[in-house]
């Protein structure tokens, strides 16, 4: 015969475990307002803002120097781009404005009589040949410059009655000729119009390819600077 005893329905609860060593609080458990902070996190040092700032307005500066730059090429480089042949606009002499400002930054061609008196001779760095801007005879609005090689400068020296090359305004012309309106009136008391014409005799579209590299490259500081500015925001959020 066996014993029968009676086993209750409901099990009897088990007092909880207790663990001899601390556990790790759990990240989803609420802490209560006992709870200390850490004092190792109270020393940590703060953003630092002030530099964020700073790096972030000098790669802004740079930006807008960038851009500056490629705004002052732009006659260059769509010059870069502009039709090899020559458009013929006849006598410089005769060549009416809207015949002018039809072609301008553009390759044409001309013959005329260039004015001695008004000229302004100056040099360019690394290049052994001096160039000359003259006004077209009876005319302020137009000037050529025309380039006296090596050598050939002198007493005896006249300049020529044909042209080829580019025209363009003195207001829009590029670093190569940026300031020559305003030396050419301190120089020799010439009153040079606004809005007045240069022909830059023997530049044509492949002089000015450079000025598309250069831009190329001063757009992609501009891009890069931008990228770094928005991974530094991004961080920050």
């Amino acid at each position: 015969m066996y014993a029968v005893i009676g086993v209750p329905r409901e099990p009897t609860s088990l007092p909880p475990l207790q663990s001899p060593l601390p556990l790790p609080r759990s990240p989803f458990e609420r802490r209560g307002p006992s709870d200390e902070v850490d004092p190792e996190l109270l020393d940590l040092p703060d953003p630092p803002r002030r530099q964020r700032t700073f790096t972030i307005g000098v790669l802004s500066l740079g930006i807008v120097a960038a851009l500056a730059m490629v705004i002052t090429l732009r006659h260059d480089v769509m010059y870069a781009f502009a039709r090899s042949h020559p458009v013929n606009v006849g006598d410089l002499r005769a060549a009416s404005g809207a015949t002018l400002e039809a072609n301008e930054n553009a390759l044409v061609a001309g013959d005329g009589l260039l004015g001695a008196a008004g000229g302004l001779r100056y040099e360019r760095p690394l290049r052994d040949d001096t160039f000359r801007a003259l006004p077209v005879a009876g005319r302020t609005d137009l000037w050529v410059e025309v380039r006296v090689a090596a050598g050939e400068e002198g007493g005896r020296w006249e300049p020529p009655h044909a042209f080829v090359g580019r025209l363009g305004r003195f207001d829009a012309a590029g670093p190569s000729h940026s300031g020559l309106r305003a030396a050419i009136e301190a120089t020799t008391q010439a009153h040079v119009p606004r809005g007045a014409f240069l022909l830059v005799d023997g530049e044509d579209p492949t002089h000015a390819r450079w000025a598309i590299v250069v831009a190329a490259i001063f757009l992609g500081f501009a891009a890069g600077n931008a990228l770094a500015i928005a991974r530094i925001v991004r961080k920050v959020k």
